[in-house]
């Protein structure tokens, strides 16, 4: 039997306001001590009512039309209730039939596919606690910092086909709220939260069957080898012909690779939903939705198509350089920087158009390979790059004036990452100028060809290794101050 995936994801996702959701407490509890960050709104005591977060809710309506969703002009809060240890109140403030958006979608490229996901609502809703285990004991503690933080859950529809396809929405979805502003979305940290709606069907059949939901997955990898797991485990049930009949939450254990069963799956009735009767519902008339909608920024999909297409960079380049914004800007920033210098040197003209795209191949050169090797050596996040777009630029400009070589370069790089310093500066204190005199360049040459005499006459017998070699030994002379391939003319004319 040929079986068919179908793949749902329900994502948490950490807003960064300055508050809480309902009251005055900081957001940010990540490097604070444990239930230090609390007041008795968020604790739930008796007799305390929340207040309406206005900047969470500006948020919200942000990354719904960034999602293209339909914005419900009337919303409101509703009680969710469950027992939790972690849940102070004993319900949690969620939204049920009135979400802020509905039917929306992200575009994902799969491949050269591109696949529309749709989006079945967004909503706004609280936090709840965070659960300690102590390694080795049997009693666990909790951290009330968080509760009360301010979310957004994003339910996708079932569109996904693979975990592939999952990793990739996750990863556009991430991007897109880091983009939007509202969010670090880091996983890691906990302000991305996924669980997974997995079900399977035989390929012809077009109904839906019973899913199971995959919970406790704490990175994109995690993601993708629990949907992977849960696949073979499900395919093994039907080819058996036992399918799963009841709705179950099951845990992704990431050490041992497997899902275990923790409980039947709830159903929304059994939370007991109502409208919160401490908050105002909340409206929005069409001249506050465009306001909102007039703060939407370039949004990665966007940005990726306009840098393709004005630069003239291949696609899969763009999509590299838009993997975070800090990196997208810092790119378009230092190829403005050489547009401009193009413009003062050359002036319009046909030359200067096909200096700048020169220039800008150069640009994502090393922007994508030398910096992004100095960013994982270091294990640091772009946020932290202490260069400035005016500098990099000035050393692309360098290179491509071949007023130092590209080993220099790299050296250059390197002193520019760790401080942040000009490199012009670097190139003067660590005497790294390329040698332009062709004289000096002539008499280093002519020593190396008289003191290798046998590579020399290696070469003239037709081994190319050997011109590798002599053009190394001058580089060696010269301390790298030489353009490698001013060096192998100079030589391949001397040994003519």
């Amino acid at each position: 039997m040929e079986l068919e995936t179908i793949i749902g994801l329900e994502l948490h996702v950490q807003l960064n306001t300055k508050s809480k959701m309902f009251c005055s407490c900081s957001n940010d509890s990540d490097n604070v001590k444990p239930n230090t960050n609390i007041c008795p709104v968020c604790m739930g005591h008796p007799g305390t009512l929340p207040v309406t977060n206005e900047q969470a809710v500006d948020h919200a309506l942000l990354a719904a039309l960034a999602l293209h969703c339909e914005i419900n002009e009337h919303s409101k809060f509703d009680r969710k209730n469950y027992f939790y240890p972690d849940l102070p109140k004993g319900y949690q403030i969620s939204q049920l039939d009135q979400p802020i958006g509905e039917n929306g979608r992200l575009i994902i490229t799969v491949g050269e596919e591109r696949r529309r996901i749709g989006i079945t609502r967004l909503h706004i809703e609280e936090d709840a606690a965070k659960l300690v285990h102590p390694k080795g004991e049997n009693y666990s503690l909790v951290d009330f910092n968080r509760a009360g933080t301010p979310l957004v859950e994003i339910v996708s529809e079932p569109d996904l086909k693979t975990p592939e396809e999952a990793k990739i929405f996750l990863t556009e979805l991430k991007l897109l709220m880091q983009y939007l502003n509202i969010s670090d979305a880091d996983m890691e940290k906990g302000h991305l939260r996924c669980d997974a709606n997995i079900s399977m069907r035989p390929k012809s059949d077009k109904q839906y069957y019973t899913k199971t939901e995959i919970k406790n997955m704490n990175s994109f990898r995690g993601v993708e080898r629990a949907l992977a797991y849960e696949i073979d485990r499900q395919s093994k049930l039907w080819q058996a012909g036992n399918p799963p009949k009841e709705q179950t939450t099951r845990r992704w254990l990431d050490d041992k690779g497997v899902t275990v069963e923790e409980r039947i799956k709830e159903e929304a009735n059994d939370y007991r939903y109502f409208p919160e009767p401490d908050l105002a519902p909340l409206h929005f008339t069409e001249d506050y939705i465009d306001e909102i909608g007039e703060n939407l920024p370039e949004l990665p999909d966007e940005k990726r198509k306009r840098l393709h297409m004005q630069l003239g960079i291949t696609y899969s380049q763009a999509v590299v350089l838009c993997s975070t914004k800090r990196i997208a800007d810092f790119f378009e920033d230092t190829v403005t920087e050489l547009k401009a210098w193009v413009k003062s040197q050359q002036g319009k003209s046909e030359l200067e158009e096909k200096i700048q795209k020169k220039l800008v191949q150069m640009s994502v050169s090393w922007i994508t390979t030398e910096l992004f090797k100095l960013l994982k050596e270091s294990q640091q996040d772009p946020e932290d790059l202490k260069i400035n777009p005016e500098n990099m630029a000035e050393l692309v400009k360098m290179v491509y004036s071949d007023e130092i070589n590209s080993s220099a370069a790299q050296q250059v790089l390197k002193v520019m990452f760790e401080k942040g310093s000009d490199p012009s500066q670097v190139v003067d204190e660590n005497n790294l100028k390329q040698i332009s005199d062709l004289s000096e360049i002539e008499m280093n040459v002519d020593k190396i060809v008289k003191e290798n005499k046998e590579a020399v006459a290696s070469y003239k017998a037709g081994k190319d290794k050997a011109l590798q070699f002599l053009v190394g030994q001058v580089m060696k002379e010269t301390k790298g101050k030489v353009n490698p391939k001013v060096a192998t003319e100079l030589l391949t004319k001397k040994m003519k």
